[in-house]
């Protein structure tokens, strides 16, 4: 897999706040209050999945999903 990309998937959380991401075709998941934290946490998460004997993807993409509800 080394040479590839990995995509996470961030929504925001419209009731409580913060955001969730979630690794596509990976057991990788996390959360953060901001941003900033969203994107450090994403990392840690990443790192800590891929160790020392497995082929790293050399990309992290963020893909943020919004959901929007309109009246009808």
């Amino acid at each position: 897999m080394s040479g590839t990309e990995i995509i996470f998937e961030i929504t925001e959380d419209e009731v409580d706040g913060g955001y969730s991401a979630s690794a596509l075709g990976y057991g990788i998941h996390t959360q953060g209050d901001s941003l900033d934290e969203i994107r450090r946490n994403v990392r840690e998460a990443f790192d800590c999945y891929f160790d020392e004997t497995m082929e790293r993807p050399n990309v992290i993409r963020l893909h943020f999903v919004r959901d929007e509800t309109m009246a009808t």
